[in-house]
């Protein structure tokens, strides 16, 4: 098996729903959401469904270790299957928890998940930053945040979603340079998550550089991307739109791959696919019914940068049990 990169982790959190929906509470700010729906909602769920048991099945093929939990849907948290928000971990055995914008997002924080981590993994902390919620600060996660774990530089979109204050003491915790700008779309929205404009891999980084509204904030994270040695690939606001910036670099049993949707996938020209697989193997996923929602594979993945207790093979572990965090309804 090959060591995991730093920056591409060779596990992942999954959350299977059972019943998936487009989020009424994320429909104000985020752009990439669908306003109507394309199936009735039975069918809409049980495509979803299906969409995250085929993803997990691809990853496990593909080598990597997918920790697999369910979200049975009595709590409404039609965003579940997004969990990169909620949590991050960290080399050293760290874990942070995160304020989230959405009242319905705020249920879907789980105890089981992090005793999944303490029991499998070694941790050495938990930080907390859900209080924050109480004071109108927010920092959903790797949404918010699209971190470089080599060069430790946490570049983040300006938004509702990503609080200064938040991000500061992120950074200050995790030992991390703020990299904030403001962005923009045709229409002058701003990126609800920076992770759908931007993936950075150990050799590589794809973005959409066009987004950022400071020509000189533009030119300096395109820089910074190029001085920790990665090969800067420019998406363009289509390739955007078809998900190609919400992409995952993992570590597999024969080497890194990119875990993206495959409609990102056929949107990438032949010039970025060749520049791409220099260094990771391209693994298209489909989820055509969860990208609905307004994200895409990227977004489903919660990379495990945690040391393990013992080395098995990789595999799906299934998680039945269902504990949340917070109790408030």
């Amino acid at each position: 098996m090959f060591t995991p990169s730093v920056q591409a982790p060779n596990a992942v959190v999954m959350v299977r729903p059972h019943r998936f929906h487009p989020n009424p509470q994320t429909a104000a700010d985020n752009a990439f959401q669908a306003r109507t729906a394309q199936h009735a909602p039975d069918e809409t769920a049980l495509r979803a469904y299906a969409e995250v048991t085929a993803a997990a099945a691809c990853l496990q093929d593909a080598g990597v270790r997918v920790h697999l939990f369910e979200d049975t849907g009595e709590r409404n948290t039609p965003d579940a299957v997004f969990p990169n928000n909620w949590f991050s971990t960290h080399p050293g055995g760290h874990v942070a928890i995160y304020p989230m914008y959405a009242e319905n997002r705020r249920r879907e924080r789980r105890s089981d998940v992090i005793e999944m981590f303490k029991s499998e993994y070694r941790v050495q902390d938990v930080i907390d930053y859900s209080g924050l919620e109480a004071d109108g600060m927010f920092l959903e996660g790797t949404g918010a945040m699209v971190l470089d774990h080599l060069g430790r530089i946490a570049y983040t979109a300006q938004s509702n979603r990503a609080d200064p204050v938040a991000l500061e003491r992120f950074c200050t915790h995790f030992n991390y340079e703020p990299m904030a700008f403001a962005t923009a779309d045709a229409q002058g929205r701003p990126c609800y998550h920076t992770n759908v404009m931007l993936c950075v891999g150990t050799a590589f980084a794809l973005g959409g550089f066009h987004m950022i509204t400071d020509p000189k904030r533009r030119s300096a994270v395109r820089e910074r991307l190029l001085e920790t040695g990665r090969e800067v690939i420019e998406l363009s606001a289509w390739q955007l739109g078809e998900y190609a910036g919400n992409a995952l670099e993992l570590t597999g049993t024969q080497g890194r791959v990119l875990a993206l949707s495959a409609r990102a996938a056929a949107s990438l020209t032949a010039e970025q696919r060749a520049a791409i697989e220099r260094s990771a193997r391209l693994l298209p996923l489909s989820v055509p019914t969860i990208e609905q929602a307004g994200g895409s594979v990227r977004c489903m993945l919660a990379g495990v940068h945690l040391a393990r207790r013992g080395a098995p093979e990789p595999k799906i572990q299934h998680y039945c049990p269902v504990n949340f965090l917070d109790a408030s309804e």
